[in-house]
């Protein structure tokens, strides 16, 4: 099926250009139409937040709640509160209830907002009610808010938007660090590569599966709340995977051109070979992804699908734009001829050999002796390098015994943002808790009198006196009088531990002993306690989705290698360096260490699906070069019977091309770091090093020393397993693979082979 997918794409490539051209037209056309949505509304489906939002429903107000636009004048300049300046600010209210979108303006000098001046007269906010939810507020919307407040301003008041209106502003472009990570990658490629045209096809393929998969994702977020870091998280990994998966291939196509192929037949059998084995190792990372549906929330769902299809555009691109564009390219891809100088040999080299190693010929190139001499070493010292390399990972992965969950507050922003300044103010002048306040609701059994019920003054007395609490705004009972909710303002900021525990005590000690005579139910809810319960919620589900996600893996390389031991053994060494990403990216933010060269003022917390959807990303990640090497690996086990020389010779093959792919996975998570968003940089930092270490340690380290030491058994497979497997042939040995007419008599015998 792939070859000939890949020789129809091969042989009619202006037809398969012309299709996607046209996707292109269109996604840009209906971006263009209804635009790219993002929300960071967080819903958890049966979560004590998500019942006190279901009850506030009864409460009406516009679709984005209110918004603050924060005023401020200086110290020594007068206060919002003289006549003067309360005429500006009504003059400007007046034309900001004028802008689109704004259907309603509180100011401080209303009954309803006398609450929103400070004690000093110096800081204030105007709330502003918009007709589109947060996920529709643009930064088209803020720059109209903030001037029509321009009589404010002529006044001498600063005016800030907060909320979403500054989350909007805010949102800055990742464009810089794609452009950064695309020159790192073209530099790295035609290093390797040593031809433009060669060293500019993975990156034309990277960019097309980039900007179909992030016109995708904007419009999706039209049906679904989707995170604007979930795109950025998709553009990440889509750049990595679609410039990885093209090299894969691009690799096999110039090796079948100097063997003599003709263009359009290497142009199939790369697409049955290592396409083959990029579709299977991109349906390995959807897989994991996939995983994420059983945390049982939106978010992750949304998190999970933003990646999910920039993989799958990715591994749709090398199957059918690629082979289109190899056959149109040619020998033009070929690689450059070289003479080739035979490589010195070392003492340690000589040693190996004297010690029996049947590893394979020298290789034919500079590069290829050097990592043969490189694979000969390692697999002629396991032990010593197999407890290097676990010593190493295991001292990366002890800050991670110390994570924990926390949560980002608009505090956490860069300097200089809307967000931070609106942040600072509102925590200066009306204390931490302003920018975090929490929203108590109660259903009653029977309607309540007014809002001077005994059964509303008993919460409010409760709430007030309550630890953590520094002040509570008075009742408010909905129509039907059966529902009522409180603003309870934290004297700790959204981000603070203290302020997750003052949810907590509120849930199980303050509202039960109040409630209770009465027969009403109460909930706590608010954005910090909607954030609370959701780390509640990932902790609780994260060991079943880890052990899921592994489980996955695991079945996934069964079924390619058909080894229970190399199965349970990449199983493991992925954790290993998954845990070792973790332990940077704790020390690195939860602790601070090297915060300041990261663009970092400090130690800022982690949210909990940063970890979850990074355990996920990187298992599937992990894939590609296990597959690649192991893959190597096995088919020199089918043609020799010899396991030492499998390894050797299967390191000495891939490992150029992995550590090739492995640096522009780096590259461009790395450039990520120029963003301002922490969780961005976190992602960014975690993903980094987990590749890294993947590709040197444990596919350089790990892998083959275990494998040498392990022998045979890597291939032990039960007889009654080998029944039930079905022969997948992951590098389409039938197609033109190396393995291809070379298994000798050999070849059948291992693979049922005793432990």
């Amino acid at each position: 099926m792939f070859h000939a997918l890949g020789r129809s794409c091969a042989g009619r490539p202006g037809r398969v250009l012309a299709v996607w051209l046209a996707v292109l037209l269109a996604l840009a056309a209906a971006v263009l139409v209804h635009g790219r949505a993002t929300s960071e509304a967080v819903t958890i489906p049966g979560s004590d937040s998500q019942a006190a939002r279901d009850a506030a429903a009864a409460f009406p107000g516009p679709p984005s709640g209110n918004q603050p636009v924060v005023l401020h004048t200086p110290a020594d300049g007068a206060p919002l509160s003289s006549d003067a300046m309360a005429a500006a600010v009504r003059a400007a209210a007046a034309d900001l209830a004028r802008v689109d979108h704004v259907v309603a303006v509180t100011t401080p000098y209303d009954p309803a907002g006398r609450a929103a001046m400070s004690r000093d007269g110096h800081t204030a906010y105007l709330s502003v009610g918009l007709d589109v939810t947060g996920r529709d507020i643009t930064a088209e919307i803020t720059s109209a808010v903030v001037a029509a407040t321009a009589p404010a301003q002529a006044a001498g008041i600063e005016v800030t938007p907060g909320g979403d209106l500054a989350a909007a502003a805010d949102k800055g472009s990742t464009g810089h660090s794609e452009l950064i990570g695309l020159a790192a990658a073209a530099v790295i490629l035609f290093a390797g590569l040593r031809r433009v045209t060669a060293a500019g096809l993975p990156l034309v393929v990277g960019v097309v599966g980039l900007v179909v998969s992030l016109a995708l994702i904007g419009l999706v977020g039209h049906v679904m709340d989707m995170p604007s870091s979930g795109a950025t998280i998709a553009a990440m990994i889509g750049l990595g995977v679609g410039i990885d998966y093209t090299l894969f291939c691009l690799t096999r196509f110039r090796d079948l051109l100097g063997a003599g192929v003709p263009v359009v037949e290497a142009a199939a059998r790369t697409t049955a070979t290592s396409g083959k084995a990029a579709a299977f190792a991109g349906c390995a990372v959807a897989a994991a992804l996939a995983g994420l549906a059983l945390g049982g929330l939106p978010l992750l769902y949304a998190l999970a699908l933003a990646p999910g299809l920039a993989v799958i555009v990715a591994v749709a691109a090398a199957l059918t734009l690629l082979p289109a564009l190899l056959a149109l390219l040619g020998r033009r891809l070929a690689p450059a001829r070289t003479p080739v100088r035979p490589a010195a040999t070392t003492g340690d080299d000589r040693a190996d050999a004297a010690a029996g190693d049947p590893a394979d010929a020298p290789a034919d190139s500079p590069a290829g002796a050097r990592w043969h001499r490189l694979a000969v070493h390692v697999a002629g010292r396991p032990w010593r390098h197999l407890l290097a390399g676990l010593a190493l990972l295991a001292v990366l992965a002890a800050p991670a015994t110390q994570l924990t969950f926390g949560q980002l507050d608009a505090g956490d922003k860069a300097s200089g943002t809307d967000s931070r300044i609106a942040y600072e103010r509102l925590a200066e002048a009306f204390g931490p808790g302003a920018n975090g306040p929490l929203q108590v609701t109660a259903s009653l059994p029977t309607p309540a009198a007014g809002t001077d019920d005994g059964r509303l003054t008993a919460v409010t007395t409760a709430l007030g006196r309550t630890p953590g609490v520094a002040g509570v705004g008075a009742p408010q009972l909905a129509s039907d009088a059966r529902t009522a909710r409180w603003q309870v303002t934290p004297a700790t900021g959204p981000g603070d531990p203290e302020t997750a525990r003052l949810v907590d005590r509120l849930r199980e000690s303050t509202l039960p002993a109040v409630t209770a005579d009465s027969g009403a139910t109460a909930h706590v809810g608010g954005a910090t306690a909607t954030q609370a319960d959701l780390n509640d919620r990932l902790a609780h589900r994260m060991p079943v989705i880890i052990a899921t996600v592994v489980a996955v893996a695991a079945l996934l390389l069964l079924l390619a290698f058909r080894s229970p031991v190399v199965a349970v053994k990449a199983a493991v060494m992925n954790l290993l360096s998954v845990g070792a990403a973790y332990g940077v990216l704790t020390a690195l933010f939860q602790w601070g260490w090297g915060a300041g060269p990261i663009g970092l003022e400090g130690p800022v917390p982690i949210p909990g699906y940063v970890p979850l959807l990074m355990f996920a990303v990187l298992f599937g990640l992990s894939m590609d070069y296990e597959v690649f090497l192991l893959t190597a690996v096995r088919e020199n086990w089918l043609r020799y019977g010899d396991n030492r020389r499998a390894v050797v010779a299967g390191l000495a093959g891939t490992g150029r091309i992995i550590t090739s792919a492995a640096l522009i996975m780096v590259s461009v998570f790395l450039s990520y770091l120029l963003s301002e968003d922490p969780v961005v940089k976190m992602f960014g930092v975690g993903l980094a090093t987990a590749v890294a270490l993947d590709a040197t340690v444990v596919r350089g380290l790990l892998v083959p020393t275990s494998m040498v030491l392990l022998g045979t058994r890597n291939w032990w497979l039960p007889a009654r397993l080998d029944r039930l497997l079905p022969h997948m042939d992951i590098e389409g040995e039938g197609h033109g693979g190396a393995g291809t007419g070379a298994a000798g008599p050999r070849a059948a015998a291992p693979a049922s082979a005793g432990p």
